[in-house]
């Protein structure tokens, strides 16, 4: 569904899988200063809306997926994941309980699998899953608003649709400015951060979207022994990029050491304060201390996921600025 927001003179749309949407609006900087200081709102009405209600929503949710939500309190926003058999992550869901329904928002094109998935695992539970993407937007901002019809989910609203062409009175934000500061956060993507073959420890995934000693969920015997007994083969990374280079490394470029290729770029953009920065995808076995090249482009490493990560070691809290 094409934004109406991209009829805004200045607009630019963003690449796919967000074409629908605007990747800036004529100032990527001064629009992210506007969505940190809660005065802008971004359009992300491509992401897709599953509702699920009925009394026994959480307990079965809580089963089929990575995160303890049997207990999960309404207005509490949480993540969660589905993996397949061998741990890897399918899907990654953004969510909340609001005393009657889960609401989540997924991935541009997740919605349709995710539905046919959970619809084949009702059995004869009292649940109803349902595709709401044509009824509801996603918007995100920091200012204090709340919409009749709206449901929060952190900084998350999802909002009725006919509402999306206002933004909520708000100064429209890029797509640009939001992945600025989700890089910075050091909060992946499904999708860019992750390929076919992610299993959560290599994201930092552990506590955010996946609850290390609840109950069995498929893929769970992956995550404890990664946990308990290895290491993830990969660790996700913060990028610094040279400043110099005019461009900025495309998603899926190869991440290079030494000649070597160990990686790949997940996200890349320019922050206000911090210029080129990106998020990659590394072999475990790299160096922290080295310096890489991320599509050509210069790059210093910060840790997010330790090398270390797994056999009972957890990431430190300081290293991840911000949940989302």
């Amino acid at each position: 569904m094409r934004s109406p927001l991209l009829d805004i003179p200045g607009a630019v749309a963003a690449q796919a899988p967000d074409a629908d949407i605007a990747a800036h609006y004529g100032d990527p900087f001064a629009e992210q200063r506007a969505l940190l200081s809660g005065e802008a709102v971004v359009d992300r009405s491509n992401r897709e809306v599953v509702r699920v209600k009925g009394p026994d929503r959480l307990k079965w949710l809580n089963d089929l997926s990575s995160q303890k939500l049997d207990d999960l309190r309404p207005g509490q926003p949480t993540q969660t994941l589905i993996l397949d058999l061998q741990g890897r992550v399918e899907h990654h869901l953004v969510l909340v309980d609001d005393g009657e329904s889960v609401w989540a928002h997924v991935e541009p094109g997740a919605a349709e699998a995710l539905v046919t998935y959970l619809d084949k695992m009702r059995f004869m539970l009292r649940v109803e899953v349902a595709d709401l993407t044509a009824g509801y937007a996603v918007l995100t901002t920091r200012a204090d608003v709340r919409p009749e019809g709206a449901v929060a989910i952190g900084e998350d609203l999802l909002v009725p649709r006919d509402l999306l062409a206002g933004h909520l009175g708000l100064r429209p934000a890029g797509l640009w400015a939001y992945e600025a500061l989700r890089i910075e956060d050091h909060s992946p993507r499904y999708g860019f951060e992750t390929d076919h073959k992610t299993i959560p420890h290599e994201v930092g995934w552990i506590g955010s979207a996946v609850h290390l000693s609840k109950g069995c969920y498929r893929g769970q015997e992956t995550v404890a022994r990664v946990h308990n007994l290895g290491h993830p083969p990969r660790r996700l990374v913060f990028l610094h990029l040279d400043g110099s280079v005019d461009t900025l490394p495309a998603h899926g470029a190869p991440v290079v050491l030494d000649e070597t290729e160990v990686g790949f770029v997940g996200s890349s953009a320019r922050h206000h304060e911090l210029g080129p920065i990106a998020l990659a995808l590394v072999k475990r076995t790299v160096p922290v201390e080295a310096t890489l090249l991320a599509g050509g482009v210069a790059a210093s490493q910060e840790v997010i996921v330790p090398p270390d990560a797994g056999r009972n070691v957890t990431i430190d809290p300081s290293l991840r600025r911000r949940i989302r």
